[in-house]
This record gives structure tokens, C-alpha cells and sequence, in this order.
């Protein structure tokens, strides 16, 4: 499966000009006792924007058990600082730091700057980067999960599952920005993210107003010829790894409604992550389509998400 997956466009990581990634940018703390590193670079490419992280970090004495969030956008779009519409950003990084927890932001690469891997790749360096320098950030290294939405949750499940021992490992691994390291989570959270692109295949998207130029999320995601995009898609799927050694525990939250990205991907994901002996907890949002719109309660899910990242990290002990 390995030769399936396409290489990035430009140059790989250069040791020259010295990397901006040594170490993180000095924090700033607010009235509440909250520090903050905003617009860290934790990798580049030559002629790429660089990849940026914000770290929030509660009041009080660390080092605290951390959180990855991964924004969603269809692989196209999307921002670290930006969750979706419905749900505050305000109330997400609040309920997180509420819970002594530290909340890691990251940008990725967008699909047309470079396929799958790349976004995964992107986080992998992520997870590496606040692990070298857990110290700085007043994390712990040994205590962190993933959690995104859309796309960002498809991305957060892949980070959960791709690890030594899974199919493709190297591939999919990585080695931008500090280049080698741990990148195991102990949990997982994904909002309505895709487990299954070879089922998505034949799942017409919604239509766009005329005159968008939109390019298609998917065949944007994987690249290469129409002859290689099977493969391609199960090497993109998380549900291929499902099986793999020892997954971290899973809480899928996705509306039965969901227009983009059908309630049967999370099922999906759910069902083979069980098959395999692993621990998935799948969460209907009853009556809700995509990013939770027609829920009457964000903030019960936020809550719930909290929650579990929080018991399965050990907030507070």
C-alpha cells in the first residue's frame, strides 16, 4: 500500500536556513492566568506557508494533560482559530481550560497545496513538536489526545490510529518539523468526520450555488489518477486501521442528519473499532445535520467531549 500513496510537491525539510521550530515563542499571560503561545512554527517546507500552533495553557501549576484540535473545512479551508460557526469559541476553549486541561491548535496543509499524507503528516509533526518542548509549554508529554471536526475529526482519527505496527507506518508518519518522535494519543474525539472514503465514493455532495468553484473535497484530498484513487482512498480511510495494536479510546459525536458526511461513516468507524476489541463510544445528535446545525444543545455535547478527553487524560490528578 505504500507505493499507493503519492509524494508531496517541493522539497522535503532542509536543514538550511536554521528552522524556526528550535523552541517556543515566549508566552503572554492574560488577567485570568492563562498563558498563551500564539502562532508557533512547528514545521516548514521551502515555499510553503509555514504550519502554525496556539497553545493555551490553564492557571495554576502544570504540567497539564493537553489536547490537540484539529479544524475542519474539507481539507480545502479552515483556520486553528476558527471552530465551527455553531459552536463558540469562546465556550470550546473555555470548557477545556475549566477542565485543567491545555488546548493545542494547529493549522494544516490545505489539499491543493499537497495530498493526503500531508495533512496527516501535519499533525503527526503537531504531536511531536509540543512533545520536545512539553517543558516549555508546561504540558505533559505523556498525556495527550486529538480532537477535530469534519475533517479535522477524519485527521484526528488517523492520528489515533496510524502508529508502529500499522499498514504504511513510515508513509504516513512523517518526519517534518523536529522530525522524529511519539505521536500516540490516549483518546480520541471525532465530530462527524469520514472513516470510509471507498463508501463515500458513490455519495453525491450536496450541490453548490452557481458559479462556485469549489473542486471536489475528495478527489482534492487524494490526488492522482482516477485508476489510483481506490487505493488511495482506503490508505486515506481510518476504518483501514482500525485493527491496528492497542487503539486509544474513541467518542464519536455525529448528527443523524448529516448531509456531507452521512451518520453511517461514525457508525462505521465505531463497529470496526469494537470488532477489533477496541473501546468506541458513538454519540447520535438526533434531527442534526453537519457542524451540529438544528441541535438545540452545543453546549451538552462540548460538555460531554470535555468529559471524556478529561477522564481519559486524568485532568486534575
Amino acid at each position: 500500500m505504500t507505493r499507493s500513496l503519492p509524494a508531496e510537491p517541493g522539497p522535503a525539510d532542509m536543514p538550511w536556513p536554521p528552522p524556526p521550530y528550535q523552541h517556543p515563542v515566549p508566552s503572554v499571560t492574560d488577567e485570568h492566568g492563562v498563558r498563551r503561545f500564539d502562532g508557533v512554527t512547528y514545521a516548514t517546507t521551502p515555499g510553503y506557508r509555514p504550519r502554525l500552533l496556539d497553545v493555551l495553557v490553564p492557571a495554576g501549576e502544570g504540567p497539564f494533560p493537553a489536547v490537540v484540535w484539529i479544524h475542519g473545512g474539507g481539507w480545502l479551508d479552515g483556520d486553528r482559530r476558527y471552530p465551527p460557526p455553531t459552536v463558540p469559541a469562546d465556550l470550546l476553549r473555555g470548557s477545556v481550560l475549566s477542565a485543567g486541561l491545555a488546548l493545542v491548535s494547529v493549522d494544516y496543509r490545505h489539499s491543493l497545496e499537497a495530498p493526503f499524507p500531508a495533512q496527516l503528516h501535519d499533525v503527526k509533526a503537531a504531536i511531536r513538536y509540543v512533545r520536545r518542548f512539553a517543558d516549555a509549554f508546561g504540558i505533559d508529554p505523556d498525556r495527550m489526545a486529538v480532537w477535530g471536526e469534519s475533517a479535522g475529526g477524519h485527521l484526528a482519527a488517523l492520528a489515533g490510529l496510524v502508529g508502529p505496527g500499522s499498514p504504511d507506518a513510515e508513509a504516513l508518519e512523517g518526519a517534518h518539523g523536529v522530525g522524529s518522535g511519539d505521536t500516540g494519543v490516549r483518546a480520541v474525539v471525532d465530530w462527524y468526520g469520514v472513516s470510509d472514503l471507498v463508501a463515500l465514493a458513490g455519495h453525491p455532495l450536496p450541490g453548490l450555488p452557481p458559479g462556485t468553484d469549489f473542486p471536489d473535497p475528495y478527489d482534492a484530498l487524494l490526488g492522482g489518477t482516477e485508476a489510483e484513487r481506490p487505493a488511495l482512498a482506503r490508505a486515506a480511510s481510518p476504518v483501514t486501521y482500525a485493527d491496528g495494536p492497542t487503539p486509544p479510546p474513541f467518542l464519536l459525536v455525529h448528527g443523524t442528519r448529516d448531509g456531507l458526511v452521512p451518520f453511517s461513516q461514525s457508525e462505521a468507524l465505531a463497529k470496526a473499532l469494537t470488532a477489533a476489541g477496541g473501546e468506541a463510544t458513538l454519540r447520535p445528535v438526533d434531527g442534526a445535520d453537519h457542524i451540529f446545525l438544528g441541535c438545540p444543545d452545543i453546549p451538552g455535547i462540548v460538555a460531554e467531549s470535555v468529559a471524556f478527553l478529561a477522564r481519559h487524560l486524568g485532568a486534575g490528578a
